[in-house]
């Protein structure tokens, strides 16, 4: 009797519904990669929370770009590798696509890396 191995895969591909034609990879998360994420975006948050409670004009605008600056955590944590689409006339990369890309890609690509941490829907606003 022979068994067969258990396979995992560590990431995953999806299909753009943003962009017809282009997928994107996306990394799984893992013990270790939840880890490294949590230190990624641990003092971007609490700088966020700190500066969002503040009431001057200055403060609001500093939580908003921290939490900007979150969002661009999980997009470079996650996202692995994009098919079918170019930017200026090259193959798209992860950095070129965070750096140059379409918004509503990056947003598409940024809900579905969330939804694959296992975010709640609150989480996910954050």
């Amino acid at each position: 009797m022979s068994r067969s191995a258990n396979q995992y895969a560590s990431s995953i591909w999806c299909e753009s519904a943003t962009a017809p034609g282009v997928r994107f990879e996306i990394a799984r998360v893992s013990f270790g990669r939840r880890m490294e994420l949590a230190r990624r975006i641990r003092e971007i948050g609490r700088k966020a929370e700190y500066l969002d409670a503040g009431s001057e004009v200055r403060e609001k605008i500093e939580g908003v770009v921290m939490a900007a600056e979150i969002e661009r955590a999980y997009l470079e944590w996650g996202l692995i590798g994009v098919e079918g689409l170019e930017i200026d006339g090259t193959p798209a990369t992860p950095q070129a696509l965070i750096e140059a890309g379409p918004v509503e890609l990056a947003m598409e690509i940024l809900a579905r890396i969330k939804a694959e941490c296992g975010l709640t829907e609150e989480e996910r606003k954050n």
